[in-house]
């Protein structure tokens, strides 16, 4: 079973999220001090609304740069995972750009050590770390599974359609399916740069994703899904899954 939520990147709409009624929302948690000001109405809202929060991790601070990431990326998700932790968070998701493409293979590689560091932090605070996928394609995160086995994937089948003939979620759902504990949904119109990723509503741009719940949902896929979609089109994404899936 498919566990819906939706996409909440502030107090504001954490409430929209919660009147909607869904189970969970992805919340943004980008900077410790922010966090720390804002814990005791995310708190708070969990409760009047009965909801749990998946975390959303803040970008890179420089992709290209493994140096800027050891001093002080890393430093700051390791606040940010003690801090999911005392909010009940079980689950967040965090970008490392591993698109050998435009990534050189030195900073690839120290990525992989970062992560695992990452990875073992968050797991002290009970926490699942996923990667998520940007431009990748399926073969540049298997080194980075194999050597930390404890690393999980969000898929995002949006960005899936950028830079790439054929969306890329079924290569990823094909070869490393075992690794996707969470999926990001909504609509592209394919593209080849971030200004092309425009989180539409799903049938509004050109993204299967019929083919790809049906592909999820053979394999056996049972875990959360956060619509990644303005607050008003929730509704009609979450009734395009529903129809996808009977």
């Amino acid at each position: 079973m498919f566990i819906i939520g939706g996409r909440a990147h502030s107090i504001e709409q954490i409430h929209e999220v919660g009147k909607l009624g869904y189970p969970f929302a992805e919340i943004s948690l980008y900077v410790p001090e922010d966090v720390e000001r804002e814990f005791d109405e995310l708190l708070r809202l969990k409760t009047l609304y009965g909801i749990t929060y998946i975390a959303h991790y803040p970008n890179e601070d420089d992709a290209f740069d493994a140096k800027i990431l050891e001093e002080q990326f890393v430093p700051r998700m390791k606040r940010l995972f003690d801090l999911s932790g005392a909010l009940g968070i079980t689950k967040g998701t965090f970008h490392f750009w591993m698109d050998e493409r435009y990534v050189s293979h030195e900073a690839a590689s120290r990525k992989i050590e970062l992560a695992s560091e990452m990875v073992a932090s968050a797991r002290n605070a009970g926490v699942i770390l996923c990667i998520e996928n940007l431009s990748e394609r399926y073969y540049n995160f298997m080194p980075m599974f194999r050597y930390v086995p404890d690393l999980k994937m969000t898929l995002d089948i949006g960005h899936g359609q950028l830079l790439s003939k054929e969306n890329t979620s079924f290569g990823f759902i094909e070869n490393c399916f075992p690794w996707i504990e969470h999926v990001h949904v909504h609509d592209n119109r394919g593209g080849t740069s971030p200004k092309d990723d425009f989180h539409l509503p799903l049938g509004e741009g050109a993204v299967d994703y019929p083919r790809i719940f049906t592909l999820l949902k053979e394999k056996g896929y049972e875990s959360t899904m956060t619509m990644e979609v303005n607050l008003s089109a929730m509704e009609k994404t979450k009734d395009a899954i529903l129809k996808s899936l009977s």
